[in-house]
């Protein structure tokens, strides 16, 4: 019993090694308009990685996506998105590469917070110890909980910056009906004044 216990905690301490690599803080990046960044993770067969994103400003809060293989095909692509997430599991060993796009605007940067995730594939899934396999659903509903709290903090970040935005306008807004009406009292005040005057003809 004791040679099992420790048998399948070696196994789940392996599996949690595997993992963390791929747990990577979120990361902010900015495109520029009529410009893309790609970045690439190396795979081996049967791996499976996720990348989430979401654009927090700039523009229409919208951004083209691609993954693509070691071939240059394809995987998987979504357009003019504000929020995405992109799951494939590797077909083939090598450098997959994934892409931000801005090509299609021409004067409006976009930031861009984004994680990527995933599995490092181990042969013998057929006979996954029930503790290993309560691991991987416990770390797969963690990965869950902080793709939506990063998701969360982005929206805030967005709806803070728009509500600073809005008050600015509103402050030079409201300075400027200031100069203005205190404008036309003056110039009233001087019009009104010329009717009093007397005009004397020497």
């Amino acid at each position: 019993m004791h040679r099992l216990y420790t048998h399948n905690f070696l196994i789940s301490c392996l599996f949690i090694l595997i993992t963390l690599p791929f747990l990577v803080p979120a990361h902010l990046i900015e495109v520029q308009a009529g410009k893309k960044e790609c970045f690439f993770e190396d795979l081996h067969v049967h791996d499976k990685m996720t990348v989430t994103y979401q654009v927090g400003d700039g523009g229409h809060l919208d951004i083209d996506f691609w993954l693509a293989d070691p071939t240059g095909k394809v995987l998987g692509k979504q357009i003019r998105q504000s929020t995405g997430t992109l799951a494939v599991t590797a077909e083939k060993d090598g450098r997959h590469e994934y892409c931000f796009s801005n090509l299609m605007s021409a004067i409006a940067d976009k930031m861009v917070s984004f994680n990527v995730h995933g599995v490092i594939y181990v042969s013998g899934d057929d006979v996954v110890a029930p503790i290993e396999r309560e691991i991987r659903t416990l770390a797969a509903g963690l990965v869950s909980v902080k793709d939506e709290q990063e998701y969360i903090v982005v929206r805030e970040k967005t709806h803070r910056n728009t509500a600073e935005s809005t008050n600015s306008r509103v402050k030079w807004w409201s300075v400027l009906q200031t100069i203005v009406l205190f404008s036309v009292v003056a110039w009233q005040v001087y019009y009104l004044k010329s009717f009093f005057e007397v005009k004397r003809v020497i």
